[in-house]
């Protein structure tokens, strides 16, 4: 069974287009984990790319079960608490980046209260602003500040454990989630990439653990750069990765799923 499968089309044409330009520019992961050190680093955002919501001690009450953000008209997204969420145990919590042409909903096809609520998770699945996420569209910014606002929507409802905060995605959103996570990383404490295409970080801070999967035969996004540099590239820049490969093509089994879950809160 897998989570979420992307079925190929024309929307691709664009975004692949875009996908390659940011990848040529991040084929040297080890150099640019050093180059964006440096906040005059080239491409760095002048703090666009940097999330300032933390957890504190929450204000309301928060609603069990899966509701949405209710912080946009159109493109939302959705919060998840676990049944059995107690403001006297700290939850762990991901937010989770859809792909490329896609929305939050694509996380619904998971078993929410098994995968998330079964292990404490609270979860918060914003929608990009445009059809994919603002660094492909030349900067960090409109969905950063998004983020940013949804953070604090679940910091003021929910008890969260500060030692287990993650930022994950699928395809573009995972993409962006390393990229991004990476740049928060006094924030996140995990990064969970699920078949990335492409690593375009700002001004890195602090050093999250970070989780990622890809299929061995993926159309749409190449394994190989996973392997062999986005992988190996973050362990040489003194990053714990843990990389899991399968067989299959654009997709998150739900086997790596519970993987990752799993990884993220022991």
């Amino acid at each position: 069974m897998s989570l979420i499968i992307y079925e190929i089309d024309t929307f691709f044409d664009t975004i692949m287009n875009r996908r390659n330009f940011l990848r040529a520019g991040s084929a040297g992961v080890a150099g640019i984990l050093v180059g964006c050190n440096d906040p005059s680093a080239p491409g760095n955002s002048q703090g666009l790319a940097h999330l300032t919501a933390r957890p504190g001690t929450p204000t309301i009450v928060p609603t069990p079960g899966k509701k949405p953000l209710g912080l946009a008209i159109d493109r939302d997204g959705f919060i998840y608490v676990p049944p059995n969420y107690s403001a006297t145990r700290p939850a762990a919590l991901i937010v989770l980046c859809h792909g490329a042409g896609r929305s939050s909903t694509d996380w619904t096809t998971a078993p929410l209260d098994t995968l998330f609520g079964d292990r404490n998770i609270v979860v918060v699945a914003p929608d990009s602003r445009e059809v994919s996420w603002d660094i492909l569209y030349g900067a960090y910014g409109p969905d950063v500040e998004f983020i940013d606002f949804a953070l604090s929507y679940v910091f003021a409802r929910c008890v969260i454990d500060p030692s287990k905060i993650a930022l994950g995605g699928f395809s573009d959103g995972a993409s962006y989630a390393v990229s991004l996570g990476l740049t928060n990383g006094d924030l996140f404490t995990h990064v969970v990439g699920f078949s990335p295409g492409f690593y375009v970080p700002d001004t890195i801070r602090g050093k999250p653990k970070v989780f990622l999967s890809h299929g061995t035969s993926d159309p749409v996004l190449p394994f190989n750069w996973t392997s062999t540099q986005l992988a190996p590239g973050l362990a040489n820049g003194g990053y714990s990765v843990k990389f899991v490969q399968f067989d299959g093509g654009h997709q998150i089994p739900l086997a790596v799923a519970t993987e990752a879950m799993d990884w993220f809160v022991a």
